[in-house]
């Protein structure tokens, strides 16, 4: 049944404001979502505990945490989590590398586009073995687009405790082949010699640019980078460019000093685990009300960090037909979350996992909305809460938009001067999106008089099929300084509904400015909200609302001459 649901554009509403001018998500959403959790969870996951944030781009909207039942009893660490309470965010790390490599790009400082090779001066004009480091750029490594290794240390199977690599049937070798530095019991931290030395035995899986495949090496080499440009060592940058300006005040690269805010799982955890060179790629603790104000900066910033860089842009596609990987973001596509229309959803995300932590942080740009989810404890725990609360939130947030544009946008319009006998008129539904039910211009019936003809040229055999006018919003103003005059496009959609088996139906390619005259864009409409009216500028025609007749099934809003 799914596949019969039509195609809307993306993206089909400007980015809400929540809780000011714009929608509002009811209470009772998030009291759904609580029960959902609490369904889930269902008494297991006594050694767990979570915090679960969602934030809008300006505020935290609400807050769950969960504490576990079953604590350490020599080191309990904190046994009520709330905000404050500090996990290891592990991978998300990657994350606060990358935006410190785009501040200093911003800052002229260094570029994206430079070898790795430009910032490892103990390897220029040396030999650095097989890997084609000189092809290798800080935008290549943020993206997982390097292909060198997974990992310098740890990974090993001879590092693996209770576990016999005989027992496998691989052979017999020494532990004297790894760097002590992690192989030894009681060696210091690997440190920036250690990876250097490492670096120059490995040979690559891919090429440059090739093929994405996940590396922590790629994020410990852009920490080296980062402290080449800065002259600062990487936790202090961090600290004094990222932490400090964004207030979040339990987050550290360091160990924290005490145990208050320490969430602490039963059995082994990382917590204390110092991991020197490689903390770009995942030592930063932090609470979930941190993450919420890193959120809601970069959901209001990603697109402005760095000239001619939205951070949110996928750099390759992963696994299967609907993951990406971004800088350094893990991106999926869904059209399976809406329950009225096939839009696909795009999750901005990054997760992190160390032993007793695991986390994720999801960002969605179209929504306006942030979450975090933070546990310490058992990894099955992380799949149940990413279900339970990010679908139900986005189906709400779905519901209560088009709610609010049915109630600020949709319905009829007449020409502001009376002699023009010119109207406008839309409907607005989750299904079919702000659709155009009647445009009349100087007495001419657009839809039924000439939509046909366009429709013939620009649909071709999917003109014998329905199809509608939608409106798409372009996310500009004509006044960016107010944000006022809020520009919107119209565009032909067919409803014709696609086969199972033709592969050539599902290739589709966006195209917002098909036609102009005299010069303006055909399809522009423009709503000036504070002044309620909308323009058409290559039409000439300013319209102001028609008095409203009848509202009907909650969203659809049909007024006098609407059909």
């Amino acid at each position: 049944m799914h596949t019969e649901l039509k195609m809307l554009p993306d993206p089909a509403f400007p980015v809400p404001t929540w809780g000011k001018s714009g929608p509002t998500l009811p209470k009772s959403a998030f009291e759904a979502i609580e029960q959902l959790v609490e369904e889930a969870v269902n008494g297991s996951f006594k050694t767990s505990s979570f915090s679960v944030e969602v934030t809008s781009n300006t505020v935290t909207l609400w807050s769950y945490h969960r504490s576990a039942s079953i604590h350490d009893k020599k080191r309990p660490g904190v046994t009520k989590v709330d905000s404050e309470s500090q996990y290891r965010i592990a991978s998300i790390t990657k994350t606060f590398t990358t935006l410190a490599i785009l501040y200093q790009h911003a800052a002229g400082n260094l570029s994206l586009d430079d070898s790795i090779l430009d910032h490892l001066p103990e390897l220029q004009g040396k030999d650095y073995g097989t890997l084609p480091l000189k092809d290798i750029t800080l935008r290549i490594l943020a993206s997982q687009l390097s292909g060198i290794p997974r990992e310098f240390a740890f990974a090993d199977v001879l590092l693996a405790g209770g576990v016999d690599p005989l027992d496998f049937g691989l052979p017999p070798v020494s532990r004297s082949v790894l760097n002590p530095c992690y192989s030894e019991p009681g060696a210091p931290e690997c440190d920036r010699a250690d990876l250097i030395h490492e670096l120059i035995k490995m040979k690559p899986i891919f090429a440059p640019n090739q093929q994405s495949t996940y590396s922590n090496l790629a994020f410990d080499l852009l920490g080296l980078a980062i402290e080449s440009s800065t002259g600062l060592n990487y936790s202090t940058y961090i600290e004094k460019a990222i932490f400090a300006p964004l207030n979040m005040t339990f987050a550290s690269l360091e160990t924290p000093p005490n145990d208050d805010h320490a969430v602490l799982p039963v059995g082994g955890n990382y917590w204390g685990e110092e991991e020197s060179v490689q903390r770009p790629t995942g030592g930063i603790y932090a609470s979930s009300s941190d993450m919420s104000k890193y959120l809601r900066y970069v959901l209001t910033h990603y697109n402005a960090i760095a000239k001619g860089i939205n951070w949110f842009m996928p750099a390759s596609w992963s696994t299967g037909m609907n993951t990406f990987y971004g800088m350094p973001w893990e991106i999926a596509r869904s059209d399976k979350i809406l329950l009225d229309s096939n839009r696909p959803v795009t999750l901005v995300t990054k997760g992190g996992a160390l032993p007793g932590y695991f986390s994720i942080i999801v960002m969605l740009p179209e929504y306006g909305l942030g979450v975090t989810i933070l546990v310490g404890g058992d990894s099955n725990l992380m799949p149940i809460l990413e279900e339970a609360i990010t679908v139900p939130l986005i189906r709400s947030a779905e519901a209560a938009i088009w709610e609010n544009i049915n109630t600020t946008i949709a319905g009829s319009y007449i020409a502001t001067t009376p002699s023009l006998n010119s109207s406008f008129a839309l409907e607005a539904t989750p299904s079919s999106g702000l659709r155009l039910t009647t445009f009349i211009s100087n007495s001419t019936d657009f839809l039924h008089d000439i939509l046909p003809i366009i429709a013939g040229e620009f649909l071709g055999s999917d003109a014998n099929t329905p199809y509608r006018i939608q409106l798409t919003p372009t996310l500009l103003y004509k006044n960016e300084t107010t944000q006022s005059g809020e520009i919107w496009r119209m565009l032909l959609m067919s409803d014709h509904v696609k086969s199972k088996t033709n592969v050539w139906e599902y290739f589709c390619h966006t195209d917002v400015d098909p036609l102009s005259y005299a010069g303006l864009p055909i399809n522009e409409v423009v709503f000036w909200h504070e002044k309620g009216i909308v323009e058409l500028p290559a039409w000439k025609l300013t319209l102001e609302p028609a008095k409203v007749e009848e509202r009907r099934e909650g969203l659809i809003v049909q007024a006098r001459g609407d059909l």
